[in-house]
């Protein structure tokens, strides 16, 4: 699956997991909304969650701002746009914190439930702190990438939801 970046450069560009991934040819950026491809836009906002239903699609696309900016309309990118289900950051930035992920997360959890997990490794692996997002994510990852749809990986999420709300 080719990895794209709508990149903004607004956040701190030695925590840049994009930049990084970038330097190692591993995703392309992209500077405007116009010449980022169309493909599956990971998309907090979007209706839809991310399952292996969209693993039909070539192109991952991701946006690469600071929390602070990414608000719905930085969105309006052409393509499919899915939300990832609960998952835990585990970046120095924001390790533990939930839906808090960086671009390089986002892209690693994306491919975990489209079971292009080899994948999710070698971008991880760029990381000292890589191989601690799937561990940490480890079950919720493999529930993601056994449901058939959206409708049963918002099912899966909700159970990680009530039991946050029930510690």
């Amino acid at each position: 699956m080719d990895l794209h970046v709508r990149y903004e450069g607004d956040d701190d560009p030695e925590k840049c997991t994009a930049r990084k991934l970038a330097r190692f040819d591993m995703v392309e950026l992209h500077r405007t909304n116009r010449a980022t491809p169309y493909g599956l836009v990971l998309n907090p906002h979007a209706d839809t969650a991310l399952s292996p239903a969209d693993a039909d699609h070539s192109t991952l696309v991701a946006l690469d701002c600071s929390w602070e900016t990414a608000e719905r309309a930085m969105f309006e990118m052409a393509g499919a746009h899915r939300a990832l289900p609960f998952l835990v950051a585990a970046n120095p930035v924001n390790y533990g914190k939930p839906f808090q992920l960086n671009t390089a997360e986002a892209f690693a959890g994306a491919l975990c439930i489209l079971g292009e997990r080899e994948h999710a490794e070698r971008v991880l692996s760029k990381f000292t702190w890589g191989h601690t997002f799937l561990e940490l994510n480890e079950e919720p990852l493999r529930r993601y990438a056994d449901c058939a749809d959206s409708t049963e990986v918002v099912a899966v999420q909700q159970e990680y939801l009530d039991a946050g709300e029930a510690e």
